[in-house]
Formats: C-alpha cells, sequence, structure tokens
C-alpha cells in the first residue's frame, strides 16, 4: 500500500524544470550576444514581431527570470525586458527592441568553465559604426599605402580564455596589451593598426581572419597569455602555423587549448562548404601557404627576439602548431603568447600596464623591424628603403640635369621619375637622388 502511494506521488510530481542560473549580455559591434546558463538542456523557440519591434523567446518549463530583468541593455538594440509565466511552467522573454535585428540561437553543450547554455545573436541589419572598421588602407598623395597590422585580441565575451591566479582573465589581459600596441603603431609613419576585437565581446576563430583580410592586412598577429597544466612554465613565445604538427609537447597542448575556443564561444554564423569545395580549398590552401608561411616564421623570429630583451623566452626559436586562427594563406599570421598566465610572477607582471607597455613596444618593435627589412610593394616603407639604397648629388652652380645623368652614367627620364621632376630646372644646393641602374 505505502509503495503504491510513493509512486503515485511520483507520477503526479512535475519533472524539474529547467533553472535559468545566470544571463549573460555581450554588446559587439556587429551584434549583440545573450547568453543563458541552465542547469540541463533546454526547449525553446523564438521569433519576432513588428509594431513596436520585439523579439520573443519562449522557455519550455523553466524558472529563473530574476536574472533576465537585470540585464545591462547599454549599447544594445535592446530597450526593455518583460518576462510572463505562460501555459502554467513555461517562461516567454519579451525583448522591446530600438532597432532592427535578425536573431540566431543554438545550444552548447558543458565544458571546462560552463555548464548548458542556450545562445542568442541578436544580428543588427544595419551595422553601427565602429572605429577602425575601414578596410581600406590609408594612402599619401604620392599613392604610397601603409602597411596594415591586424591586431587579435584573444578569446572575449563569455570565452575568457585562461584564468590565472586571482582570477585574472586572459581576455582581459591581451585586450589591453592590443590596444597599446594599436596606439603605438598609430603613432608609427607608414603602418596602420587594424583591431579585430575593439571590446569585451567573442568573435569567432575564422570570423578573425577573415577580419583581417577585410581590412587587406599586411601582417595579423593574435595577441593571448595562456595558461599550462601546472604552475611551473614560464616565458614568451611566438607561433606560426605547422603543415605537419606542432613543434613541441607544450605547443600541441596550446593549439588544442585555443581551437577549442569555438566549443565555448559556439558558432559564427560561417559558410558550410560542402565536400568538393573543402578539397578545393585544402588544395589551394596547401599550394599558397609555404610562401606565407616562410614570412610569418621571419616576422616571428624578429617579434621573439624583442619580447626577449624583456622577458625570459620560453623557447628560442618560433614554434609551430595547428592553430586554426593562423590558417589564412595570403596573410602571414603569428600567435604571440606574452606569457603563462598560469605563473603567478607572469600574472602579476601581466595585469600591471607598466608591463603591458613594455611589452606591446617590444611587439611593435619587432614588427617594425621586419618590414624595415621586407617592405610590402606599394608601401611608404618600400619607397623609404628604396630612397636609402639610392645615392645622392647636391647642385652645385653651373649643373644641368643631363650632366648630372652623364656623370652617374643613368638617363635623364630615369633621374626626372627619381626625383619626380616636371621639368629641367636645377637650382643650386638642390639634393637629387641618384638611382641605381
Amino acid at each position: 500500500m505505502l509503495f503504491s502511494i510513493l509512486l503515485l506521488c511520483l507520477l503526479v510530481l512535475p519533472a524539474h524544470a529547467v533553472t535559468i542560473k545566470n544571463v549573460r549580455i555581450w554588446p559587439a559591434p556587429d551584434h549583440t550576444r545573450l547568453v543563458f546558463d541552465l542547469d540541463k538542456p533546454i526547449r525553446h523557440q523564438l521569433f519576432t514581431l513588428d509594431k513596436p519591434d520585439r523579439l520573443v523567446i519562449d522557455l519550455d518549463d523553466t524558472r529563473g527570470q530574476d536574472s533576465i530583468e537585470k540585464l545591462p541593455l547599454k549599447d544594445t538594440p535592446i530597450s526593455r525586458v518583460r518576462t510572463a509565466v505562460k501555459s502554467g511552467s513555461d517562461l516567454r522573454v519579451v525583448f522591446d527592441l530600438n532597432s532592427k535585428i535578425q536573431p540566431r540561437s543554438f545550444l552548447l553543450k558543458p565544458n571546462k568553465q560552463y555548464g548548458h547554455r542556450l545562445v542568442v545573436d541578436l544580428v543588427y541589419k544595419e551595422k553601427k559604426t565602429v572605429k577602425n572598421t575601414a578596410p581600406i588602407p590609408r594612402v599619401d598623395p604620392t599613392g604610397q599605402r601603409d602597411i596594415v597590422v591586424a591586431i587579435d585580441a584573444g578569446h572575449g565575451g563569455e570565452d575568457p580564455g585562461a584564468i590565472g591566479p586571482g582570477r585574472v582573465r586572459e581576455k582581459t589581459v591581451v585586450l589591453a596589451i592590443a590596444r597599446k600596441v594599436e596606439r603605438m603603431l598609430n603613432a608609427e609613419k607608414g603602418f596602420k593598426p587594424a583591431m579585430i576585437r575593439t571590446g569585451d565581446y567573442y568573435v569567432g576563430l575564422r570570423a578573425r581572419t577573415e577580419r583581417a583580410r577585410k581590412h587587406r592586412a599586411d601582417l595579423f598577429i593574435s595577441i593571448h597569455a595562456d595558461a599550462f597544466k601546472d604552475s611551473r612554465p614560464r616565458g614568451s613565445s611566438v607561433f606560426a602555423l605547422s603543415q605537419r604538427g606542432a613543434t613541441s609537447e607544450t605547443a600541441r597542448w596550446l593549439a588544442n587549448s585555443e581551437n577549442s575556443a569555438d566549443l565555448i564561444g559556439g558558432v559564427n554564423g560561417a559558410l558550410t562548404l560542402d565536400d568538393k569545395d573543402k578539397v578545393l580549398a585544402g588544395v589551394l590552401l596547401d599550394l599558397t601557404m609555404t610562401a606565407t608561411l616562410s614570412d610569418s616564421l621571419k616576422v616571428g623570429q624578429s617579434v621573439l627576439r624583442s619580447m626577449g630583451q624583456i622577458n625570459k623566452l620560453h623557447k628560442r626559436d618560433v614554434e609551430q602548431a595547428g592553430f586554426m586562427v593562423l590558417k589564412s594563406p595570403d596573410i602571414p599570421s603569428i600567435l604571440i603568447e606574452t606569457g603563462f598566465i598560469s605563473n603567478p610572477r607572469e600574472a602579476k607582471n601581466l595585469q600591471s600596464s607598466a608591463y603591458q607597455e613594455k611589452m606591446a613596444r617590444q611587439i611593435v618593435a619587432g614588427i617594425k623591424r621586419y618590414f624595415g627589412s621586407n617592405p610590402p610593394p606599394g608601401t611608404w616603407l618600400a619607397h623609404q628603403k628604396k630612397r636609402l639604397s639610392q645615392g645622392s648629388y647636391v647642385v652645385s652652380r653651373g649643373d644641368t640635369l643631363s650632366g648630372i645623368a652623364q656623370k652617374n652614367k643613368i638617363s635623364v627620364a630615369s633621374l626626372r621619375k627619381a626625383n619626380n621632376l616636371r621639368s629641367d630646372a636645377l637650382r643650386v644646393g638642390q639634393r637629387l637622388t641618384i638611382p641605381r641602374s
């Protein structure tokens, strides 16, 4: 009899509802992301309404609306949040919108940092105007363009990256360093920085290289401060892509760690290729990657040497591993590990603004040294290098353009071109560039 009563009670008790443990919101330049932290998987439906614009999310058998109503809405397309119980146990969430959006949603399974999650992206139909998003390199009046360096601060948003002593987060440290690199490159004649991530939001790994390509980048640098499985490893490192696998166990572990970021951040709306396209893309990648990889190793070694002036180097040479973020076949790309955030000493340094400034300065010095020797054609730096490699002549009384050309065994036409002369008129004291024959 007692067993029958217990069984009847179990049958009439409702199943355990899904509990919303927390809701996080991350505004980005092209979308706003909502992340619902859940205690188990959830069934949901979403749709939009107009006049006025609204996004409605129905969550089956769900509790925990308090955290939703406390969301900070600044810099998002949401003006107000309302919740109501629907059909006795379901939860309806209504977001009043102040701009047009295209919603998308997906579920993520638990990982090392989070449990079950429902991710809702509000993609802007009209893109915001954001600083440093212009894809065209600066060009001076002579037609000589700047060298574009795409600066990628790793992780971001709901993906904090590695977490060190005192809960210091990799995403925060590397964004601070990236912003300092941006400021320093902006002050350098002939360079233009382009930030891949400008705030605390997540960017998918493939989207990072796509953004670098939109900026027409000459170099892609991804800045990190990763962790190892114990606190002893320390030192700075630079990585380039490996076509044959990692060069060390640490490199392999770090690559696996970084490549799992999309498991944290989720899909980013990237196009999916069919099998035929993937095969073709793989062949093209193999054909074009060799030259790009050679340049990546050269610039990586220059940056590594510079960082070695302020910090111990974990390895003396550029390492290679299969980092997904480096797989751009046409842009030299390096991943910079500024230090191990799992090491207490380095974690303390990486939180220091003064140390971040030093690290940024060394990264910029390495970039400048590389491009000083290897400037891309058509850039201001390439023009300067050409001028320095040529001789010069100071005009004296009685000199003529044809006489100077004859003395230096060059044509008058080449002398005019090297000095942008529109006529043969000269003035005493004028310095002329003498092109090499």
